[in-house]
């Protein structure tokens, strides 16, 4: 069994900083990228970042391009989502993913994970 949990999520003004973090585990983890999806209320769930585990290839969704850094410690099988510059459209329950092996499968896509976790809240005020 694959568990993702994801921490760091809250309130944060505009304009300010906050970091999520995600924790994989499990006996039979195998995973080719992690990923970050968001969903505000009333709207579609839609990518964010991802990033790969082995030479840790990103990519990012425009809006969020410049302002967002993802990263990894595979050691602790750790993926990080560091926001900067939050804005109120950032407003949205942010989910963790983990893409199971071959590679080449689509990384923006979010049927394209297999795992997710539970989401953490986060909500920017203006």
């Amino acid at each position: 069994q694959v568990q993702l949990v994801e921490s760091g999520g809250g309130l944060v003004q505009a304009g300010g900083s906050l970091r999520l973090s995600c924790v994989a585990s499990g006996r039979t983890f195998i995973s080719v990228r992690m990923g970050w999806f968001r969903q505000a209320p009333g709207k579609e769930r839609e990518f964010v970042s991802t990033i790969t585990w082995s030479g840790g290839s990103t990519s990012y969704a425009d809006p969020v391009k410049g302002r967002f850094t993802i990263s990894r410690d595979n050691a602790k099988n750790t993926v990080y989502l560091q926001m900067n510059s939050l804005k109120a459209e950032d407003t949205a329950v942010y989910y963790c993913a983990a893409q199971s092996p071959p590679y080449g499968r689509s990384w923006y896509k979010a049927h394209e994970y297999d795992y997710w976790g539970q989401g953490t809240q986060v909500t920017v005020s203006s």
